[in-house]
Protein backbone atom coordinates (compact mmCIF):
# COMPACT_ATOMS: atom_id res chain seq x y z
CA UNK A 1 0.00 0.00 0.00
CA UNK A 2 1.46 3.52 -0.85
CA UNK A 3 2.19 5.82 1.93
CA UNK A 4 -0.01 9.12 1.67
CA UNK A 5 2.32 12.51 1.57
CA UNK A 6 0.95 15.53 2.84
CA UNK A 7 2.48 18.06 1.00
CA UNK A 8 5.11 20.89 2.33
CA UNK A 9 5.29 18.91 5.95
CA UNK A 10 8.85 18.94 7.09
CA UNK A 11 8.29 16.29 9.06
CA UNK A 12 6.51 12.45 7.68
CA UNK A 13 2.75 12.84 9.05
CA UNK A 14 0.19 10.22 8.99
CA UNK A 15 -3.15 11.18 8.14
CA UNK A 16 -5.98 9.19 10.07
CA UNK A 17 -9.44 9.17 8.67
CA UNK A 18 -13.29 7.93 10.04
CA UNK A 19 -16.23 8.44 8.40
CA UNK A 20 -19.71 8.89 9.52
CA UNK A 21 -22.67 8.28 6.13
CA UNK A 22 -25.65 9.45 6.72
CA UNK A 23 -27.99 7.39 4.92
CA UNK A 24 -31.58 7.95 4.37
CA UNK A 25 -33.94 4.67 4.62
CA UNK A 26 -35.96 4.24 1.23
CA UNK A 27 -39.17 4.08 2.74
CA UNK A 28 -42.66 5.78 2.40
CA UNK A 29 -43.11 7.18 5.25
CA UNK A 30 -41.43 8.91 8.30
CA UNK A 31 -39.09 6.78 10.69
CA UNK A 32 -42.07 7.70 13.48
CA UNK A 33 -44.87 8.97 11.74
CA UNK A 34 -47.32 8.41 8.45
CA UNK A 35 -46.13 11.54 7.05
CA UNK A 36 -44.71 11.36 3.30
CA UNK A 37 -40.45 10.93 3.05
CA UNK A 38 -40.77 11.70 -0.13
CA UNK A 39 -38.17 14.59 -1.71
CA UNK A 40 -38.71 17.75 -3.55
CA UNK A 41 -42.27 18.21 -1.72
CA UNK A 42 -43.45 22.17 -1.11
CA UNK A 43 -41.71 23.45 2.33
CA UNK A 44 -43.89 22.14 5.50
CA UNK A 45 -45.75 19.86 2.82
CA UNK A 46 -45.09 16.22 4.63
CA UNK A 47 -45.20 17.34 8.40
CA UNK A 48 -47.34 15.41 10.68
CA UNK A 49 -48.34 16.67 14.49
CA UNK A 50 -45.37 14.11 15.76
CA UNK A 51 -42.93 15.95 13.05
CA UNK A 52 -43.90 19.37 14.36
CA UNK A 53 -43.77 17.89 18.23
CA UNK A 54 -47.01 18.91 18.89
CA UNK A 55 -48.10 18.15 22.65
CA UNK A 56 -49.30 14.53 23.48
CA UNK A 57 -47.75 13.36 20.00
CA UNK A 58 -46.29 10.08 20.14
CA UNK A 59 -43.68 8.50 18.00
CA UNK A 60 -44.60 5.06 16.44
CA UNK A 61 -41.31 3.16 14.94
CA UNK A 62 -41.70 2.54 10.95
CA UNK A 63 -41.10 -1.50 10.63
CA UNK A 64 -39.69 -0.68 7.17
CA UNK A 65 -36.93 1.00 8.55
CA UNK A 66 -35.82 -1.52 10.85
CA UNK A 67 -35.80 -4.06 7.84
CA UNK A 68 -33.83 -1.60 5.84
CA UNK A 69 -31.21 -1.02 8.59
CA UNK A 70 -31.43 -4.87 9.15
CA UNK A 71 -30.43 -5.93 5.63
CA UNK A 72 -27.82 -3.15 5.39
CA UNK A 73 -25.83 -4.72 8.30
CA UNK A 74 -26.51 -8.11 6.99
CA UNK A 75 -24.89 -6.62 3.17
CA UNK A 76 -21.69 -6.00 5.30
CA UNK A 77 -21.52 -9.21 7.04
CA UNK A 78 -21.97 -7.15 10.12
CA UNK A 79 -23.65 -8.10 13.62
CA UNK A 80 -27.43 -7.64 13.92
CA UNK A 81 -28.65 -7.17 17.04
CA UNK A 82 -31.70 -8.92 18.15
CA UNK A 83 -32.35 -6.06 21.11
CA UNK A 84 -31.72 -2.03 20.44
CA UNK A 85 -32.70 1.00 21.84
CA UNK A 86 -33.82 4.59 20.53
CA UNK A 87 -32.47 7.15 22.59
CA UNK A 88 -32.91 10.71 23.10
CA UNK A 89 -29.83 12.77 22.05
CA UNK A 90 -30.64 16.07 23.22
CA UNK A 91 -29.30 19.51 21.55
CA UNK A 92 -30.96 22.82 20.24
CA UNK A 93 -31.21 23.84 16.76
CA UNK A 94 -33.78 25.94 15.06
CA UNK A 95 -35.25 23.04 13.02
CA UNK A 96 -35.54 20.50 15.73
CA UNK A 97 -38.91 20.88 16.81
CA UNK A 98 -38.64 18.76 20.24
CA UNK A 99 -35.26 19.77 21.30
CA UNK A 100 -34.14 16.64 21.04
CA UNK A 101 -33.36 14.09 18.21
CA UNK A 102 -34.30 10.36 18.46
CA UNK A 103 -31.08 8.19 17.87
CA UNK A 104 -29.60 4.87 19.04
CA UNK A 105 -26.63 5.46 21.29
CA UNK A 106 -25.43 1.97 23.70
CA UNK A 107 -27.80 -0.12 21.71
CA UNK A 108 -27.87 0.18 17.85
CA UNK A 109 -29.19 -1.92 15.74
CA UNK A 110 -26.36 -3.30 13.73
CA UNK A 111 -22.77 -3.98 15.74
CA UNK A 112 -18.96 -4.19 14.05
CA UNK A 113 -18.77 -5.10 10.16
CA UNK A 114 -15.99 -5.37 7.17
CA UNK A 115 -16.27 -3.48 4.06
CA UNK A 116 -13.42 -4.15 1.66
CA UNK A 117 -12.34 -1.38 -0.63
CA UNK A 118 -11.01 -1.74 -4.39
CA UNK A 119 -7.99 0.59 -4.98
CA UNK A 120 -7.10 -0.31 -8.49
CA UNK A 121 -4.41 -2.56 -10.07
CA UNK A 122 -5.04 -5.51 -7.93
CA UNK A 123 -5.18 -3.21 -4.60
CA UNK A 124 -7.71 -3.98 -1.80
CA UNK A 125 -8.07 -2.83 1.79
CA UNK A 126 -10.41 -3.67 4.78
CA UNK A 127 -12.36 -1.28 6.63
CA UNK A 128 -14.11 -2.09 9.68
CA UNK A 129 -17.80 -0.59 10.54
CA UNK A 130 -17.99 0.00 13.89
CA UNK A 131 -21.78 0.29 14.11
CA UNK A 132 -24.83 1.17 12.05
CA UNK A 133 -28.24 2.73 13.95
CA UNK A 134 -31.04 4.50 12.97
CA UNK A 135 -32.23 8.35 13.85
CA UNK A 136 -34.54 10.68 12.13
CA UNK A 137 -33.36 13.65 10.15
CA UNK A 138 -33.46 17.39 11.51
CA UNK A 139 -35.87 19.80 9.21
CA UNK A 140 -33.67 22.33 6.88
CA UNK A 141 -33.03 26.02 8.00
CA UNK A 142 -33.35 28.24 5.02
CA UNK A 143 -31.13 31.42 4.94
CA UNK A 144 -31.49 32.74 1.51
CA UNK A 145 -35.41 33.35 1.50
CA UNK A 146 -35.41 36.23 3.53
CA UNK A 147 -32.88 39.25 3.68
CA UNK A 148 -33.47 39.25 7.76
CA UNK A 149 -35.37 36.55 8.64
CA UNK A 150 -34.59 32.67 8.62
CA UNK A 151 -37.34 30.14 7.34
CA UNK A 152 -37.51 26.17 8.47
CA UNK A 153 -38.66 23.68 6.58
CA UNK A 154 -39.58 20.51 8.41
CA UNK A 155 -40.14 18.26 5.22
CA UNK A 156 -37.12 16.42 6.13
CA UNK A 157 -37.44 15.95 10.18
CA UNK A 158 -38.23 12.98 11.20
CA UNK A 159 -37.14 11.06 7.84
CA UNK A 160 -35.42 8.16 8.91
CA UNK A 161 -31.52 8.08 9.06
CA UNK A 162 -28.76 5.15 9.32
CA UNK A 163 -25.37 6.22 10.14
CA UNK A 164 -23.22 4.09 9.11
CA UNK A 165 -19.89 3.98 11.56
CA UNK A 166 -16.55 3.40 10.52
CA UNK A 167 -13.36 2.48 12.43
CA UNK A 168 -10.68 5.16 11.70
CA UNK A 169 -8.74 2.41 9.21
CA UNK A 170 -8.63 4.63 5.96
CA UNK A 171 -4.92 6.77 5.72
CA UNK A 172 -5.16 8.49 2.26
CA UNK A 173 -8.23 10.73 0.60
CA UNK A 174 -7.76 7.77 -1.69
CA UNK A 175 -9.01 5.00 0.56
CA UNK A 176 -11.73 7.92 2.26
CA UNK A 177 -13.16 8.08 -1.67
CA UNK A 178 -13.19 4.39 -2.49
CA UNK A 179 -15.24 4.27 0.91
CA UNK A 180 -17.66 6.35 0.05
CA UNK A 181 -18.16 4.93 -3.01
CA UNK A 182 -18.69 1.12 -1.89
CA UNK A 183 -20.94 1.99 0.73
CA UNK A 184 -23.35 3.89 -2.21
CA UNK A 185 -23.17 1.04 -4.25
CA UNK A 186 -24.05 -1.55 -1.50
CA UNK A 187 -26.72 0.99 -0.44
CA UNK A 188 -27.96 1.32 -3.92
CA UNK A 189 -27.89 -2.56 -4.55
CA UNK A 190 -29.57 -3.70 -2.08
CA UNK A 191 -32.47 -0.97 -2.64
CA UNK A 192 -32.09 0.79 1.32
CA UNK A 193 -30.83 4.12 0.45
CA UNK A 194 -30.74 5.82 -3.07
CA UNK A 195 -27.06 6.90 -2.51
CA UNK A 196 -28.12 10.42 -3.95
CA UNK A 197 -25.44 12.78 -2.62
CA UNK A 198 -26.54 15.78 -4.42
CA UNK A 199 -30.17 15.92 -3.18
CA UNK A 200 -28.72 14.83 0.60
CA UNK A 201 -30.25 11.72 0.91
CA UNK A 202 -26.04 10.87 1.03
CA UNK A 203 -24.06 12.39 3.23
CA UNK A 204 -20.77 12.31 5.08
CA UNK A 205 -19.12 13.57 7.75
CA UNK A 206 -15.58 13.23 7.72
CA UNK A 207 -12.75 12.71 10.77
CA UNK A 208 -9.24 13.87 10.47
CA UNK A 209 -6.47 13.77 12.50
CA UNK A 210 -2.67 13.57 11.95
CA UNK A 211 0.24 12.15 13.84
CA UNK A 212 3.92 12.07 13.36
CA UNK A 213 4.94 8.52 11.86
CA UNK A 214 5.08 6.04 14.84
CA UNK A 215 3.25 8.76 17.31
CA UNK A 216 -0.08 8.04 18.94
CA UNK A 217 -3.54 9.40 17.15
CA UNK A 218 -3.67 12.78 17.08
CA UNK A 219 -7.03 15.33 18.04
CA UNK A 220 -9.78 14.99 15.12
CA UNK A 221 -11.96 17.11 13.92
CA UNK A 222 -15.19 16.19 12.42
CA UNK A 223 -15.73 18.14 8.72
CA UNK A 224 -19.61 18.44 8.53
CA UNK A 225 -22.03 17.19 6.05
CA UNK A 226 -19.53 16.32 2.55
CA UNK A 227 -22.20 15.64 -0.27
CA UNK A 228 -19.62 14.26 -2.91
CA UNK A 229 -16.68 11.56 -3.10
CA UNK A 230 -14.53 14.47 -4.54
CA UNK A 231 -14.94 16.89 -1.84
CA UNK A 232 -14.47 13.85 0.58
CA UNK A 233 -11.46 13.61 -1.04
CA UNK A 234 -10.58 17.06 -1.41
CA UNK A 235 -11.73 17.82 2.53
CA UNK A 236 -9.10 15.43 3.79
CA UNK A 237 -6.12 16.79 1.77
CA UNK A 238 -7.32 20.28 3.21
CA UNK A 239 -7.63 19.43 6.62
CA UNK A 240 -4.26 17.21 6.80
CA UNK A 241 -2.61 20.44 5.74
CA UNK A 242 -4.09 22.67 7.82
CA UNK A 243 -3.40 20.35 11.04
CA UNK A 244 0.28 19.62 9.82
CA UNK A 245 0.96 23.39 9.43
CA UNK A 246 -0.48 24.12 13.34
CA UNK A 247 1.64 21.66 14.86
CA UNK A 248 4.83 22.45 12.79
CA UNK A 249 3.64 25.79 14.19
CA UNK A 250 4.36 24.57 17.62
CA UNK A 251 -0.09 24.82 18.07
CA UNK A 252 -2.03 22.63 19.21
CA UNK A 253 -5.03 21.17 17.47
CA UNK A 254 -8.54 21.94 19.18
CA UNK A 255 -10.72 18.78 18.77
CA UNK A 256 -13.98 20.91 16.52
CA UNK A 257 -16.75 20.89 14.26
CA UNK A 258 -15.71 22.03 10.80
CA UNK A 259 -16.92 22.98 7.73
CA UNK A 260 -15.25 22.32 4.04
CA UNK A 261 -15.48 24.96 1.25
CA UNK A 262 -15.03 23.61 -1.84
CA UNK A 263 -14.24 26.98 -3.99
CA UNK A 264 -12.34 28.29 -1.51
CA UNK A 265 -10.68 24.73 -0.72
CA UNK A 266 -10.62 25.75 3.07
CA UNK A 267 -12.31 24.35 6.01
CA UNK A 268 -13.39 26.82 8.72
CA UNK A 269 -14.86 26.19 12.38
CA UNK A 270 -18.52 25.44 13.09
CA UNK A 271 -18.85 25.06 16.94
CA UNK A 272 -16.73 23.16 19.56
CA UNK A 273 -16.85 19.26 19.23
CA UNK A 274 -19.28 17.67 21.48
CA UNK A 275 -18.91 14.60 23.63
CA UNK A 276 -21.61 11.74 23.92
CA UNK A 277 -22.09 13.15 27.96
CA UNK A 278 -22.88 16.83 26.58
CA UNK A 279 -25.99 15.31 24.95
CA UNK A 280 -27.78 13.85 28.09
CA UNK A 281 -28.56 10.65 26.33
CA UNK A 282 -31.48 8.62 27.89
CA UNK A 283 -33.48 5.99 26.76
CA UNK A 284 -36.50 7.36 25.06
CA UNK A 285 -39.26 6.77 27.52
CA UNK A 286 -42.32 6.82 24.13
CA UNK A 287 -40.33 4.26 22.59
CA UNK A 288 -40.23 0.68 23.97
CA UNK A 289 -37.00 -1.44 23.12
CA UNK A 290 -36.69 -2.97 19.47
CA UNK A 291 -36.58 -6.78 19.73
CA UNK A 292 -37.09 -9.39 17.24
CA UNK A 293 -35.95 -13.01 16.01
CA UNK A 294 -33.64 -14.82 14.05
CA UNK A 295 -36.78 -15.56 11.53
CA UNK A 296 -36.69 -11.81 11.11
CA UNK A 297 -32.78 -11.41 9.87
CA UNK A 298 -33.89 -14.45 7.55
CA UNK A 299 -36.38 -12.96 6.31
CA UNK A 300 -34.66 -9.86 5.58
CA UNK A 301 -31.83 -11.60 4.49
CA UNK A 302 -33.71 -13.54 1.97
CA UNK A 303 -34.16 -9.94 -0.24
CA UNK A 304 -30.87 -9.62 -0.83
CA UNK A 305 -29.59 -9.80 -4.42
CA UNK A 306 -26.28 -10.65 -5.55
CA UNK A 307 -23.85 -8.33 -4.01
CA UNK A 308 -21.20 -6.05 -5.81
CA UNK A 309 -17.83 -8.06 -4.41
CA UNK A 310 -19.99 -11.29 -5.47
CA UNK A 311 -20.69 -10.61 -8.40
CA UNK A 312 -16.77 -9.30 -9.56
CA UNK A 313 -15.79 -12.77 -8.74
CA UNK A 314 -18.45 -14.15 -10.84
CA UNK A 315 -17.39 -12.04 -13.65
CA UNK A 316 -13.91 -12.70 -13.48
CA UNK A 317 -13.65 -16.22 -12.17
CA UNK A 318 -16.99 -18.04 -14.43
CA UNK A 319 -17.09 -15.74 -17.48
CA UNK A 320 -13.03 -14.69 -17.66
CA UNK A 321 -13.47 -10.57 -17.70
CA UNK A 322 -10.91 -8.65 -16.41
CA UNK A 323 -10.64 -7.24 -12.96
CA UNK A 324 -10.56 -4.00 -14.02
CA UNK A 325 -13.36 -4.39 -16.32
CA UNK A 326 -15.72 -6.67 -13.88
CA UNK A 327 -15.09 -3.88 -10.79
CA UNK A 328 -16.25 -1.00 -13.94
CA UNK A 329 -19.31 -3.08 -14.30
CA UNK A 330 -20.39 -3.66 -10.81
CA UNK A 331 -19.82 -0.05 -9.44
CA UNK A 332 -23.54 0.96 -10.15
CA UNK A 333 -26.05 -1.68 -10.00
CA UNK A 334 -27.75 -0.64 -13.64
CA UNK A 335 -24.46 -1.03 -15.24
CA UNK A 336 -24.16 -4.51 -14.07
CA UNK A 337 -27.87 -5.48 -15.09
CA UNK A 338 -27.50 -4.08 -18.42
CA UNK A 339 -24.32 -6.04 -19.09
CA UNK A 340 -25.82 -9.28 -17.74
CA UNK A 341 -28.76 -8.67 -19.90
CA UNK A 342 -26.96 -7.93 -22.98
CA UNK A 343 -24.58 -10.67 -22.62
CA UNK A 344 -27.76 -13.16 -22.35
CA UNK A 345 -29.43 -11.86 -25.17
CA UNK A 346 -25.90 -12.00 -27.52
CA UNK A 347 -25.59 -15.88 -26.35
CA UNK A 348 -29.33 -16.40 -27.67
CA UNK A 349 -28.57 -14.48 -31.12
CA UNK A 350 -25.28 -15.92 -31.67
CA UNK A 351 -25.89 -19.24 -30.16
CA UNK A 352 -22.42 -19.12 -28.46
CA UNK A 353 -21.07 -19.66 -24.86
CA UNK A 354 -21.32 -16.90 -22.46
CA UNK A 355 -18.03 -17.44 -21.72
CA UNK A 356 -17.21 -16.91 -25.74
CA UNK A 357 -19.08 -13.78 -25.78
CA UNK A 358 -18.56 -12.05 -22.30
CA UNK A 359 -15.23 -10.01 -22.62
CA UNK A 360 -16.89 -9.05 -25.90
CA UNK A 361 -19.77 -8.19 -24.41
CA UNK A 362 -17.81 -6.09 -21.45
CA UNK A 363 -15.39 -4.23 -24.11
CA UNK A 364 -18.30 -2.81 -26.07
CA UNK A 365 -20.31 -1.48 -23.53
CA UNK A 366 -17.27 -0.32 -21.26
CA UNK A 367 -15.92 1.44 -24.75
CA UNK A 368 -18.32 2.16 -27.26
CA UNK A 369 -21.77 2.67 -24.80
CA UNK A 370 -20.09 4.23 -21.89
CA UNK A 371 -18.28 6.35 -24.19
CA UNK A 372 -20.94 7.86 -26.21
CA UNK A 373 -23.27 8.26 -23.14
CA UNK A 374 -20.21 10.32 -21.40
CA UNK A 375 -20.22 12.00 -24.30
CA UNK A 376 -24.11 12.59 -24.44
CA UNK A 377 -23.92 13.28 -20.68
CA UNK A 378 -26.54 10.51 -20.08
CA UNK A 379 -26.61 7.66 -17.56
CA UNK A 380 -27.04 4.07 -18.50
CA UNK A 381 -30.20 3.93 -17.24
CA UNK A 382 -31.14 6.66 -20.28
CA UNK A 383 -29.37 4.98 -23.24
CA UNK A 384 -31.19 5.13 -26.39
CA UNK A 385 -29.43 1.86 -26.93
CA UNK A 386 -30.78 -1.06 -25.39
CA UNK A 387 -29.51 -4.26 -24.28
CA UNK A 388 -31.20 -6.13 -27.07
CA UNK A 389 -30.60 -3.70 -29.08
CA UNK A 390 -26.85 -4.01 -28.46
CA UNK A 391 -26.51 -8.15 -28.52
CA UNK A 392 -28.18 -7.45 -31.80
CA UNK A 393 -25.16 -5.49 -33.39
CA UNK A 394 -22.61 -8.06 -31.77
CA UNK A 395 -24.44 -10.78 -33.60
CA UNK A 396 -24.17 -8.96 -36.87
CA UNK A 397 -20.65 -8.63 -36.35
CA UNK A 398 -20.19 -12.24 -35.21
CA UNK A 399 -21.92 -13.57 -37.70
CA UNK A 400 -19.65 -11.48 -40.38
CA UNK A 401 -22.13 -9.99 -41.42
CA UNK A 402 -20.94 -6.14 -40.84
CA UNK A 403 -17.29 -5.48 -40.00
CA UNK A 404 -16.06 -3.97 -37.06
CA UNK A 405 -15.53 -0.93 -38.60
CA UNK A 406 -19.10 -0.27 -39.87
CA UNK A 407 -20.44 -1.49 -36.76
CA UNK A 408 -19.11 1.72 -35.35
CA UNK A 409 -21.15 3.70 -37.77
CA UNK A 410 -23.61 1.38 -37.33
CA UNK A 411 -23.99 2.32 -33.52
CA UNK A 412 -24.02 6.11 -34.17
CA UNK A 413 -26.85 5.78 -36.19
CA UNK A 414 -28.54 3.54 -33.46
CA UNK A 415 -27.53 5.90 -30.76
CA UNK A 416 -28.59 8.67 -32.45
CA UNK A 417 -32.19 7.45 -34.06
CA UNK A 418 -32.86 4.38 -31.55
CA UNK A 419 -33.34 2.24 -34.12
CA UNK A 420 -32.40 -1.45 -34.50
CA UNK A 421 -28.92 -2.83 -36.34
CA UNK A 422 -30.21 -4.95 -38.24
CA UNK A 423 -32.46 -2.83 -39.60
CA UNK A 424 -30.11 0.47 -40.20
CA UNK A 425 -27.47 -1.90 -41.71
CA UNK A 426 -30.56 -3.36 -44.56
CA UNK A 427 -32.02 0.65 -45.06
CA UNK A 428 -28.39 2.05 -45.88
CA UNK A 429 -26.39 -1.39 -48.10
CA UNK A 430 -23.93 -1.84 -45.20
CA UNK A 431 -23.53 -6.05 -45.26
CA UNK A 432 -20.16 -7.32 -45.66
CA UNK A 433 -19.12 -8.05 -48.58
CA UNK A 434 -17.90 -11.65 -48.90
CA UNK A 435 -18.51 -12.79 -51.81
CA UNK A 436 -14.92 -14.20 -53.18
CA UNK A 437 -15.58 -13.81 -56.90
CA UNK A 438 -16.41 -9.77 -56.53
CA UNK A 439 -13.34 -9.08 -53.34
CA UNK A 440 -11.14 -11.02 -55.98
CA UNK A 441 -11.96 -8.81 -59.24
CA UNK A 442 -11.81 -5.65 -56.95
CA UNK A 443 -8.18 -7.08 -55.98
CA UNK A 444 -7.35 -7.87 -59.83
CA UNK A 445 -8.13 -3.78 -60.20
CA UNK A 446 -6.42 -2.38 -57.04
CA UNK A 447 -2.88 -4.48 -58.36
CA UNK A 448 -3.65 -3.53 -62.06
CA UNK A 449 -3.98 0.27 -61.01
CA UNK A 450 -0.71 0.23 -58.64
CA UNK A 451 1.94 -1.05 -60.71
CA UNK A 452 4.88 0.98 -58.82
CA UNK A 453 3.45 -0.26 -54.97
CA UNK A 454 3.47 -3.78 -56.65
CA UNK A 455 7.01 -3.70 -57.90
CA UNK A 456 8.32 -2.10 -54.53
CA UNK A 457 6.53 -4.91 -52.50
CA UNK A 458 7.86 -7.84 -54.63
CA UNK A 459 11.19 -6.20 -54.08
CA UNK A 460 10.87 -6.64 -50.59
CA UNK A 461 8.53 -3.98 -49.05
CA UNK A 462 5.88 -6.43 -47.48
CA UNK A 463 4.11 -3.67 -45.13
CA UNK A 464 2.91 -1.97 -48.80
CA UNK A 465 0.20 -5.16 -48.69
CA UNK A 466 -1.47 -2.79 -45.74
CA UNK A 467 -1.77 -0.23 -48.65
CA UNK A 468 -3.18 -2.42 -50.96
CA UNK A 469 -5.66 -3.42 -47.95
CA UNK A 470 -6.57 -0.07 -48.07
CA UNK A 471 -7.18 0.10 -51.35
CA UNK A 472 -9.55 -2.61 -52.05
CA UNK A 473 -11.67 -1.34 -48.37
CA UNK A 474 -11.84 2.02 -50.34
CA UNK A 475 -13.37 0.48 -53.33
CA UNK A 476 -16.20 -1.99 -51.77
CA UNK A 477 -16.79 1.05 -48.71
CA UNK A 478 -15.19 -0.70 -46.63
CA UNK A 479 -17.79 -3.41 -46.67
CA UNK A 480 -15.38 -6.24 -47.83
CA UNK A 481 -14.56 -9.07 -45.11
CA UNK A 482 -11.23 -8.31 -44.20
CA UNK A 483 -10.58 -12.02 -43.82
CA UNK A 484 -11.24 -12.58 -47.26
CA UNK A 485 -9.52 -9.87 -48.71
CA UNK A 486 -6.24 -10.73 -46.93
CA UNK A 487 -6.64 -14.73 -47.86
CA UNK A 488 -6.77 -13.66 -51.35
CA UNK A 489 -5.00 -10.77 -51.68
CA UNK A 490 -1.32 -12.19 -50.36
CA UNK A 491 -1.09 -14.75 -52.95
CA UNK A 492 -1.63 -12.74 -56.14
CA UNK A 493 0.79 -10.01 -54.99
CA UNK A 494 3.54 -12.92 -54.25
CA UNK A 495 2.84 -13.84 -58.14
Amino acid sequence: MSTYIIQGAKDDYEVVIGLEIHAQVISNSKLFSGASAEFGAEPNHNVSLVDAAMPGMLPTINAECIRQAVRTGLAIEAQINKYSVFDRKNYFYADLPQGYQISQFKYPIVGEGVVTLDLGEGRSKAVGIERIHLEQDAGKSMHDQHPTKTFVDLNRCGVALMEIVSKPDMTSPEEAGAYVTKIRTILRYIGSCDGNMEQGSMRADVNVSVRRAGEPLGTRCELKNINSVRFVRQSVEVEARRQVAILEDGGVIDQETRLFDPVKGETRSMRSKEEAHDYRYFPCPDLLPVIFDDAFIEAARATLPELPDVKKARLVEELGISDYNASVLVAEKESANFFEAMLAATVKATGKDAKVMASKVANWVLGDLFGALNKASKGIADSPVSAEQGAELLALIDDGTISGRIAKDVFEEMFNRGKGAGAIVDEKGLKQVSDTGEIERIIDEVIAANPGQLEQYRAGKDKLIGFFVGQVMQKTGGKANPGVVNGLLKPKLDG
